[in-house]
């Protein structure tokens, strides 16, 4: 972009407020010297104008002997009062000076006052010499003569143009001076303003060259700076934390598969060396072989895709949130884990209600809390669900978990040292807390009335229940 303001643009940040700063300083500066400057010039030119009107009056034996000085009769006044101009205009435009004063010429108002017309006029003029000054003429009558007179009392204008011309020279020093310092001054308060700025594009600039997420800028006062650099080091934080759970995402997953896949290694190897050497396996065996790769591969993809849940960016969503039955979904979840523990006995009280999630990961949830109940109950045990005004509670009659280990629950790959023997990944109940904090709720474990079992607490905003389908 060409012209000024593509210029000033090109500009540092620094540099464009302290030229905002100056001409403002300036804008402003001028407006107030230009006003100074009219309201004095005006004041000026009333207290000229007010000391014609005002002067001291002219008495008619000043005038008689001005006028015989004029007409060679005498010698005249010698000293005019004041440090004004005296004449004296008759009705024929005969013009009579004081001596030692420059003429005048008289303007067709001072000829209309010494005429009888006018009773008086103030007006600019210029004498003989070119100079400007300002004039006030009005009438006086001789008596017992009756002969009337136009009398001119003036002074020069340059008693206000000069010091209005000095007044314009100060305004003008003053304004630059005014001027330079405000850009000084901008540029000092733009350059110590904008340090926590600068601050921050060096640490953007090292965390983008280094990958250093430690750097942190200190934080003063409560301005908008101060919350700029609140925000950075609260970025680089939550990207240190992401970055370094990402890192034992990937360490745990490792260690979590390699587990499962040693196991499978190792079947598979004495499947094909009893093929390589013709050393048949006895069918008991092969068959508890053939169970354990199944069971591994299972367990594998099991884990593959709690990690591919997992790798979904926690603000994101799965699919589109819907209105869904809780207690419906419950019932599909329920026909599941009464299929995986077969020996024991689930009891269910279901009250409808309806919420806003994606049921496919909705349905995961549920199903991932009753496994977990049927994991840990004993053979034969009990498992009660209830749904009950949006909290679904389960509870098993199992060992529990100790108090110190309720806070690791919902961690990614950790499981209780009692239940390290047991299938799983340690991912199941994380997706369950994720998912219920999606749709705006609550999940808790806490240690079953007695003592005995587990009860996991889910609890759901409820949301209007749909129409039904025609």
């Amino acid at each position: 972009m060409t012209g000024p303001v593509g210029r000033l643009r090109a500009l540092p940040l620094r540099s464009r407020l302290a030229l905002l700063v100056a001409t403002a300083v300036a804008v402003a500066v001028a407006a107030v010297a230009t006003a100074c400057w009219f309201v004095t010039r005006e004041q000026l030119d009333s207290q000229l104008d007010s000391s014609l009107l005002n002067s001291p009056e002219v008495d008619k034996s000043l005038v008689t002997e001005l006028l015989a000085s004029c007409r060679g009769a005498g010698r005249g006044p010698q000293h005019p009062p004041g440090s004004y101009t005296l004449q004296i205009i008759d009705a024929a435009g005969t013009v009579c000076e004081s001596p030692g004063s420059t003429r005048i010429s008289p303007t067709d108002e001072d000829l209309a006052v010494a005429a009888g017309k006018r009773r008086d006029v103030l007006h600019s003029g210029t004498d003989a010499d070119g100079q400007e000054m300002r004039i006030y003429t009005y009438g006086l009558e001789l008596h017992p003569s009756g002969e009337v007179y136009a009398v001119s009392v003036a002074r020069p204008e340059k008693e206000v143009t000069g010091p209005l011309s000095t007044l314009a020279w100060v305004l003008l020093l003053v304004s630059g001076i005014g001027v330079v310092g405000a850009g000084a001054a901008g540029l000092w308060v733009a350059r110590t303003g904008l340090r926590p700025v600068d601050d921050l594009a060096d640490a953007v600039e090292h965390v983008a060259e280094t990958e250093d997420l430690t750097v942190r800028i200190p934080v003063e006062g409560e301005d908008e700076i101060a919350r700029l650099s609140r925000s950075f080091n609260s970025m680089t934080s939550s990207l240190a934390t992401s970055r370094d759970r990402q890192s034992q995402l990937i360490a745990d997953a490792g260690h979590e598969l390699r587990t499962p896949l040693t196991s499978l290694r190792t079947n598979i190897e004495l499947l094909a060396r009893s093929d390589q050497t013709g050393r048949a396996i006895p069918p008991d065996d092969r068959k508890a072989l053939m169970t354990s790769v199944k069971a591994q591969m299972t367990e594998l993809a099991a884990l593959i895709g709690d990690l591919q849940e997992l790798s979904r960016p926690d603000a994101a969503q799965p699919g589109p949130l819907q209105v869904v039955a809780l207690h419906d979904i419950t019932r599909t979840a329920l026909r599941r884990a009464r299929l995986r523990g077969p020996e024991l006995t689930i009891t269910a009280e279901l009250a409808p209600w309806y919420v806003r999630a994606e049921p496919a990961a909705l349905e995961r949830a549920v199903v991932n809390v009753l496994d977990n109940a049927v994991k840990f109950s004993p053979s034969g045990g009990t498992i009660e669900v209830v749904l009950h005004r949006g909290e679904l509670t389960v509870r098993d009659h199992g060992p529990g978990i100790p108090a110190e280990e309720l806070p690791h629950v919902f961690e990614r790959f950790w499981r209780s040292p009692g239940a390290r023997q047991l299938p799983g990944s340690g991912l199941g109940l994380s997706i369950v807390a994720r998912t219920v904090q999606q749709a705006g709720g609550a999940i808790a474990l806490r240690p079953a009335p007695g003592g005995d079992g587990t009860v996991a607490s889910i609890r759901l905003p409820g949301a209007p229940q749909p129409p039904p389908e025609l």
